[in-house]
């Protein structure tokens, strides 16, 4: 690693590689629980027949329920310093930009997700930039992630960032 970069070499051979994968099946009474949880009260995620009035077959899901269904759950002691568990990164290690903080996320959702619908997320790591800040150096990393269900259909797509620094 040079004075000019805080990206190990190792962690910049990793672009375009896949950072991590999981599945998970969509579950009513979950992601019902879920929209009441954070107070999203749509009668999409619980009246079947306001869903098939808005021609849906069924109730869905919350669209950004997708990434729970198929995220685990990480034990406390499991957690690194920032709180997040490292897995769905790619537990990228930046040892001289050891702080880290979200960088933004956008997602684009294709189709909805009903009862058992099994979910396959891929993620892969796009980017990992230097980058120069008001505050000084600091190392910008993209991954996109894909979600497809069991018949191979893409529901939804998320570019999200993330920044380390000093």
């Amino acid at each position: 690693m040079t004075a000019t970069t805080l990206i190990p070499p190792e962690v910049a051979e990793r672009v375009g590689t896949v950072a991590a994968t999981a599945s998970g099946e969509v579950n009513r009474r979950e992601w019902q629980r879920w929209a009441v949880a954070v107070k999203d009260h749509n009668p999409l995620w619980f009246d079947a027949d306001a869903a098939r009035a808005a021609g849906y077959d069924d109730v869905v899901a919350p669209p950004l329920y997708v990434q729970y269904a198929v995220l685990g759950v990480t034990p406390l002691d499991g957690l690194r310093p920032d709180g997040s568990s490292g897995a769905v990164s790619g537990n990228l290690t930046f040892p001289d930009a050891p702080r880290r903080m979200a960088g933004g996320e956008s997602t684009t959702f294709h189709l909805p997700c009903y009862h058992r619908d099994e979910i396959t997320m891929v993620r892969t790591i796009e980017s990992i930039v230097d980058k120069q800040g008001r505050s000084g150096p600091f190392v910008l990393v993209t991954w996109r992630t894909t979600y497809t269900n069991q018949r191979d259909e893409l529901v939804a797509e998320a570019s999200t960032s993330m920044i380390a620094r000093p």
